[in-house]
């Protein structure tokens, strides 16, 4: 008796509940405990991706002095990203209100403020078939991570604060307006042009690959650059960091599909083929202009074909992904090895070529292989007009970022200066922004 008892009673609250509270109960009807449990997994794996993941990909690429350095920028900028996500930038991001598809007004191109604070988002409310509050968690590890690949473009030379600030102002300025343009569902710019970027090529690598370029121009080239750069300190530690970033990359493009089913698979098969092949193709260029195939270049060569592969995984096939895998290999190559030494800009770890060049080369594949007759699963997609949206939102894109990257970056520049003194830069930021270093001098 004394249990059926308190089997009524918690019915009864129950029903209460759902009754002064509805949407309580949509809520519950709209949950799907599968989808929720693997963008769970997707989100550990895409902050994986940056703490440790990018911090030691990097780490491993700089000299000794400057590697506690690194690590320091990707942790800071990890905890201030989370702080102003969770204020206001995942309101600017993805708030519809106001929004009408077809009418290109200003919440076209940024969102409101109305889940400033998270207002109106708890366990409890849904986004698609998964809680918003995961759905706010996932995207956070998107902002955390994409001015987290600009570290590499300046590395070992541009102050601490610098960082920090730029990194604050970028984010709310550039990322988080691109963010919406293209994610922001219906009635933002991008999306309902039609673009195809599934989980950032756009948003995460074209971005941050402009930044980089711009990044790296206006603090210029560390001393002695290119003759006298030494070769990186601890390739070990980058290819487990290229190892941490490889699978994290699953969460990155599987989890994009915010549910776990047949697009989230080949989404994961096609991101495991893309790295492969533009590995083989990378130390293949290598052993037949240099005589050997460099691990560096294996760990490079795998990241452009990661990169590539981000805004096309939702949407092609195996065949797409070797294409895109094996493309963006070789024209990586040749922004890391030659165009950049062409034009004397000091891209530290390769931001532009591997990101920036990487992620429009899916931009532009994708229109291409997302056709069901190339193995994609567009069926009747129009190539030519894809092909011109795809290109219309990446160039746009890149205008836009160019030109508020340089801005920011001068408003940094006035307020605490960009680069470290010379001395300093002898020394190592390890010592001198930090007070003390990860290795015995």
């Amino acid at each position: 008796m004394e249990r059926l008892f308190n089997l009524g009673c918690i019915a009864i609250i129950t029903a209460f509940i759902f009754l002064i509270f509805p949407e309580f109960a949509q809520a519950q009807d709209t949950l799907d405990t599968g989808d929720t449990a693997w963008i769970l997994i997707s989100t550990g794996l895409v902050l994986f991706m940056m703490i440790p993941g990018l911090a030691m990909f990097y780490g491993g690429l700089v000299a000794k002095k400057n590697v506690l350095s690194v690590f320091m920028q990707c942790f800071s900028i990890t905890a201030i990203i989370t702080i102003i996500w969770t204020l206001f930038g995942y309101s600017m991001a993805f708030d519809t209100t106001g929004m009408v598809a077809g009418e290109n007004g200003f919440h076209a191109f940024v969102g409101g403020f109305s889940k400033a604070f998270l207002s109106g988002v708890s366990s409890g409310t849904v986004s698609g078939s998964i809680p918003e509050v995961l759905f706010f968690a996932f995207q956070l590890t998107f902002a955390i991570i994409t001015p987290g690949l600009i570290v590499g473009a300046f590395a070992e030379r541009m102050k601490y604060s610098a960082m920090l600030l730029f990194t604050a102002l970028w984010v709310i300025i550039c990322y988080f307006p691109v963010a919406h343009m293209v994610w922001g569902g219906e009635g933002s710019y991008f999306g309902d042009m039609g673009v195809f970027d599934f989980a950032g090529g756009i948003v995460v690598h074209i971005t941050a690959g402009v930044a980089a370029l711009i990044a790296a121009i206006m603090i210029g080239p560390r001393r002695g650059y290119p003759e006298q750069i030494r070769p990186p300190h601890n390739l070990t530690m980058t290819l487990i960091g290229t190892a941490m970033l490889w699978v994290g990359w699953f969460g990155f493009n599987g989890g994009s599909a915010l549910a776990a089913n047949g697009q989230a698979a080949m989404a994961v098969v096609v991101t495991q083929i893309s790295p492969c092949v533009a590995a083989l193709v990378w130390i293949l260029i290598e052993w037949l202009k240099n005589g050997k195939p460099s691990a560096l270049g294996f760990a490079t060569g795998a990241i452009a074909g990661l990169a590539a592969i981000t805004p096309a995984s939702g949407t092609v096939g195996p065949l797409g992904a070797m294409v895109i895998g094996g493309v963006s290999s070789i024209i990586a190559f040749i922004f890391a090895t030659k165009i950049k030494l062409y034009f004397k800009y000091d891209d530290a770890l390769d931001v532009v070529g591997v990101h920036g060049v990487g992620g429009f080369v899916g931009i532009v594949l994708v229109s291409i292989f997302a056709s069901a007759s190339l193995g994609g699963s567009e069926v009747g997609l129009n190539i030519p007009k894809q092909l011109g949206v795809q290109l219309y939102a990446a160039f746009a894109t890149i205008i836009f970022t160019a030109i508020v990257s340089f801005i920011i970056l001068k408003v940094v520049d006035l307020l605490v200066g960009l680069r470290i003194e010379e001395e300093d830069e002898v020394q190592g930021l390890d010592i001198t922004d930090h007070g003390e270093t990860g290795y015995d001098m």
